[in-house]
């Protein structure tokens, strides 16, 4: 494979998933991990994306700016976004998960509506901060540089004395028969806790996630009450979904 199309992989891959690992793409691509090294180096000059300690972080995750210009699949996750505000009551309590697609959600919430909103995500407490409505309640714990959530035992402890109404969760991969999965072991652990702190679990993904899977399993898929993808809830991708008691939007 010539280095232009394993650089095209790499950056395909961290736009999609925001975050990889060298060792994952070495094995994808079948090349050495000092290969993939040096091409993420090559990226990262180029700024394509971040280079990090292991691996590598999609522009999109590099900057405070809520208002970030390197979101990928934005129109995507916009069209996402209006699907789940659809789902939203006035006087509810509803969780709001970090990540792009989520952020979105926080954007679009109408100013009229009235709200209780948790959420692990510096820059969705940001954006919730902006509307007058919104009563906005972070959960507090030790904050990745990357991503800007919460993760760890504090987070996990605020989250099991709460209960939502709705969570609106984000996810690196789906898959209809391994679930929800992740590469980080931390993430897997808050998205657990987020599950058992919420009547309802609801997916907001895009449909290029959608059958693949990592090695951390967050739950399985009808774990989740709604899965919201920017697709036609008709359109054949969704089929494998369509049997395993979630609603599909």
């Amino acid at each position: 494979m010539l280095k232009e199309e394993r650089q095209q992989t790499i950056l395909n891959e961290v736009e999609l998933h925001n975050r990889i690992l060298l060792t994952d793409i070495a094995e994808t691509l079948d090349v050495s991990i000092d290969t993939v090294r040096r091409d993420v180096k090559e990226l990262d000059a180029d700024k394509k994306l971040k280079k990090v300690h292991g691996g590598a972080i999609s522009l999109g995750f590099t900057t405070n700016n809520i208002r970030n210009a390197h979101i990928y699949a934005l129109e995507e996750k916009t069209a996402i976004a209006k699907k789940a505000i659809g789902m939203l009551r006035n006087g509810s309590v509803v969780f709001i998960d970090g990540g792009t697609t989520c952020l979105e959600l926080a954007r679009l919430i109408p100013e009229h509506l009235q709200l209780t909103c948790f959420t692990i995500s510096l820059q969705v407490a940001m954006e919730l901060s902006n509307k007058p409505n919104v009563t906005t309640i972070i959960i507090g714990g030790q904050i990745t540089k990357e991503s800007q959530i919460a993760i760890g035992a504090n987070a996990i402890h605020a989250l099991s004395e709460i209960k939502v109404d709705y969570s609106f969760i984000g996810t690196g991969y789906v898959d209809a028969v391994y679930g929800l999965t992740e590469f980080d072991w931390d993430i897997v652990q808050m998205k657990k806790a987020v599950i058992k702190a919420s009547k309802k679990t609801v997916l907001l993904s895009i449909s290029e996630k959608l059958n693949s899977q990592h090695r951390y399993k967050t739950c399985d898929i009808n774990t989740i009450n709604t899965m919201i993808t920017e697709l036609d809830p008709e359109n054949v991708l969704l089929r494998p979904f369509k049997n395993l008691d979630i609603k599909i939007v």
